[in-house]
Formats: C-alpha cells, structure tokens, sequence
C-alpha cells in the first residue's frame, strides 16, 4: 500500500506523446488562467448568484489547500517524474490543490445544476484533473486521495452554509459585513500561517475575491434584474471581448506597478481586487454601454 500511495514508477510507461498534450489539458484546468476566464465568463453569460457562490467556494477551498500544504509540508515526487515542474515550483505536495479544488468547484456546479448530464461532465473533468497530476508526476497517488477526499468535505459544509435559512440570516446584516470577513482575513493569514514563507498568493486571492463582491454590489444596483443577453454569436463576442480585456489591465497594472517600484506583493494584491471588479462590474456595465446586455 505505501508503494501504490507514494511510488511513481509505474505511470512512465504509460506516458505517451498524446496522453501527455491530453493531461496538459486537463492540469491546465485547476491554474490560475482558467479561473480568471472561466469564473467572469460564468458571471456575465449564465448566472450571477450561482458563479458569485463557485468564487466564494473556490477561494475557501484554496485557502485550506495553501493552509495544509504548508503545515504538513509533504515533499513533491521526485523530480525525475515531474513533467510539469516548473509550475509547481517549490511548494509542497500534500493535499493536491488540483484535486481538491477541481473536485469542489465541478460537484458544486453539478451540484446547482441537478441534471445528469451535468454530473456526468463534472465527474469526467474532476477525475481527468485529478489523474493528471499523477500522470505528470508532480503529485503521488495519497497527495490526489487527501484532494479528492477535502473537495468533497468541502462541498459538504458549503452546502450547509448556503442554506436558504442561514443565507437569510446574513443578508439581515449590514452589507458591509461581507466585506469585513474578507478584510478581517487578509492580515489574520499571517497570524495563522504555519510556515515561514509569505502567504502573498492566497492573499492576492482574497484581494480578488474583495473586488468581487465589491463589483457585484455595484453590478446589482445598476442592473438589479436579471440580464437579458444577445444572441449566441454576440455572447462569444462579449467572452473574447471581456476576457482579452481582463488579461490586458492585469498585464497593464502589473507592468505599471513595476515601473513605479511597488513591491511585488501590492501590485499583484492591486491587480487582483481590480479584476475581481472588473468580472463583475466594469466589464458588465461595458457590455450594457454597448447594447450587449440589457
């Protein structure tokens, strides 16, 4: 058992040319670049409330993945396995960020969707992520279990906390109470974090989130219904559009941030809460300006 948990030898024979360019596609799912085109496009076309929750959840749970990789500080695979190295850099392997997000995010989606045929592609994406990460060798098979099994408890609490009666109570609160959680938590990473290095990338995250909510407020006072979008053809339009536009002002303020010689960290936590109002309020108040959405 402790071989199958920890031992990679057995997936290099089963590495070809087209398996690897088809699990590069899957890992490529559970990176940041998927996240800021997946989420915003989410938001404008499908559903606010539904992709404002997946942001929450998604930011929780990598908030906890962060959290344990750096407590239990469990080494990666040795790195004559690893096919996708340079992302995963130096942190830790234990638990699978991959898996455990990828897990919570596509069930959620099922989960909000209640349709078979959105079970059956959720659990085809979640598992195609999870066995790509043992098949780049950049996690063992116990690193993607504990994922897999936290994704799960995951969503298991989520689905407490939205409850129709607890989201009810916290809507009685002052509005700005969303804001205080988040603000709150932004410096209580550093008090709770178990290792020595910086949480500045799962801070950015909550800076992101911020700007999220912060859009989202102002998105709903401008447009309090529920949008009514174009035909299918000016959707795609509205995607490409919004998301070129979210990557150049990402690029454009990370560059501009440089220029000026902000630390790293500011301008990436700037960047961050700017696009998390640009998906939710800049883009979308665009989109009405030009007759896209109505």
């Amino acid at each position: 058992m402790e071989d199958f948990l920890h031992d990679l030898s057995w997936v290099v024979p089963l590495r070809s040319d087209t398996a690897t360019v088809v699990f590069n596609g899957f890992t490529w799912l559970g990176y940041a670049p998927f996240f800021l085109i997946f989420l915003p496009i989410g938001y404008w076309l499908w559903d606010r409330a539904l992709f404002t929750r997946l942001a929450v959840l998604i930011t929780v749970t990598a908030l906890v993945n962060a959290w344990l990789k750096d407590f239990w500080q469990d080494a990666r695979p040795d790195p004559a396995f690893q096919l996708d190295a340079e992302r995963v850099s130096d942190s830790y392997g234990l638990p699978s960020g991959h898996a455990q997000v990828a897990v919570a995010m596509w069930l959620w989606l099922a989960y909000e969707i209640k349709r078979p045929w959105a079970w059956a592609a959720a659990i085809f994406i979640a598992a195609g992520v999870c066995a790509s990460r043992i098949y780049l060798g950049v996690h063992d098979v116990e690193d993607v279990l504990v994922g897999i099994g936290l994704g799960l408890i995951s969503i298991a609490v989520f689905a407490v906390l939205v409850q129709e009666n607890i989201v009810a109570r916290w809507r009685r609160l002052p509005a700005w109470m969303d804001f205080a959680v988040i603000v709150l938590a932004i410096p209580l990473l550093w008090l709770i974090w178990p290792a020595e290095r910086e949480p500045n990338a799962i801070a950015a995250v909550l800076f992101m989130l911020f700007g999220w909510f912060a859009g989202a407020a102002l998105d709903r006072k401008a447009a309090p219904e529920k949008p009514i979008l174009p035909v299918w053809w000016l959707q795609v339009v509205m995607a490409v559009a919004g998301v070129v536009g979210l990557f150049v002002m990402r690029d454009l303020l990370t560059r501009g941030g440089e220029m000026i010689g902000f630390p790293a960290a500011i301008t990436g936590y700037t960047a961050a809460a700017a696009i998390g109002i640009y998906a939710t309020y800049i883009a979308p108040m665009g989109f009405r300006a030009v007759k896209l959405m109505k």
